[in-house]
């Protein structure tokens, strides 16, 4: 049983505990057979991440839906979450556990996660936060029942350090439109930034249809690398989102926001070689996070009317980030969506809610 702390969940992410989904070929034990690919790989790049860690796993291995493999990436961690991820993988077949010889930086090591993975869908999670029973089954329906969707996932909810929940928030962006330019303008200039310890539009850590993400430019390392590869893939499909809190995110003073609060200290972080003042100066690091959103509607599978239209937002936007006054004005969104802290109704506790039902934990 989990033991972790209380966390906040809506009442609809009460799936049975250690429930085998339906249509999944299952070993002795109720787990999937992991001699065929999976259906679902989850991609967890970690690095010095064992204070969280376990409460992680444990939310991950007892999911609802259970076909899939979890690919751990340990950066080189030089604390005890290499022998913890070793642990948990003599449990769990699911597991295939790599541990880099040294730290190639955060995006490579995303990158390698996704590269190693064998299904159709990928999800990649972090090492720190936790995630409703149900929340893989519900994003993996939601891709079944609408073909056109390239990527699913739930509404965000903060927790700090001690799993208390801090906030939940809707998710603010315009990303589910069918209409291409308008989704790529309202993560332009839509609320999704992070804010109040919790990144409102979390759709990193959605599950997305793997065969979209291999079209797309691997995560780089440039200032907001991870906006422009969300950006891309919203360009190839609408993405869907439950209107539900079933994704929280841990909002602590290790977090990689608070630990690398500057573009060049952030970059470093991503990957070491941005540290060379020479080689990547600060110019250089906000030229490419502009190139990569002109990279992007170049790349994408656009009509010529909404290429022109994604341009001409690209340039809209950074007429307003070169002129900060303007762009306080130009940035304004008229028709983003209202940020409406606990919406519809305050999330209900549960202390088991994220947890999961493991007859054997590992110590």
């Amino acid at each position: 049983m989990y033991q972790g702390h209380v966390v906040a969940c809506p009442l609809s992410c009460g799936s049975a505990p250690g429930r085998p989904s339906s249509n999944v070929s299952t070993r002795e034990g109720g787990r999937p057979d992991m001699s065929s690919a999976p259906r679902l790989s989850i991609g967890l790049p970690v690095y010095n991440g064992e204070k969280y860690l376990a409460e992680s796993l444990d939310a991950l291995l007892g999911q609802g839906y259970e076909d899939f493999e979890l690919i751990i990436s340990d950066n080189a961690s030089t604390d005890g979450t290499a022998g913890l991820c070793r642990r948990y993988g003599k449990q769990d077949s699911r597991i295939r556990y790599f541990r880099q010889p040294r730290n190639i930086g955060c995006a490579p090591n995303h990158n390698f996660v996704f590269r190693h993975s064998r299904g159709e869908l990928f999800n990649w999670v972090s090492a720190d936060d936790l995630y409703a029973r149900d929340l893989l089954q519900r994003c993996v329906d939601a891709l079944d029942e609408h073909p056109g969707v390239v990527l699913a996932s739930s509404w965000t909810a903060a927790i700090d350090g001690a799993g208390n929940l801090t906030r939940a928030l809707e998710y603010p962006l315009a990303t589910d439109s069918a209409n291409a330019p308008e989704r790529f303008r309202s993560m332009l200039f839509g609320s999704g930034h992070d804010d109040y310890g919790v990144i409102q539009a979390d759709d990193d850590y959605g599950v997305i249809r793997a065969d979209v993400l291999r079209r797309v430019a691997p995560l780089s390392s440039y200032h907001h690398a991870d906006k422009v590869i969300m950006a891309e893939l919203a360009l190839h499909g609408p993405f869907h989102h439950e209107r539900d809190w079933l994704y929280f995110r841990r909002d602590h003073t290790d977090r990689a926001r608070h630990a690398y609060p500057t573009v060049r200290t952030w970059c470093t972080n991503l990957d070491p070689r941005r540290a060379d003042r020479l080689r990547h100066p600060a110019v250089r690091l906000y030229a490419e996070y502009v190139w990569g959103y002109a990279a992007a509607i170049r790349r994408a599978p656009l009509s010529p009317a909404h290429r022109h239209e994604c341009y001409r937002h690209l340039a809209r936007w950074v007429a307003g980030r070169a002129a900060p006054v303007a762009g306080r004005a130009i940035g304004m969104d008229s028709t983003a969506r209202a940020r409406t802290p606990l919406a519809h109704a305050q999330p209900v506790i549960f202390a088991d809610a994220a947890g999961a039902d493991r007859e054997e934990q590992p110590s």
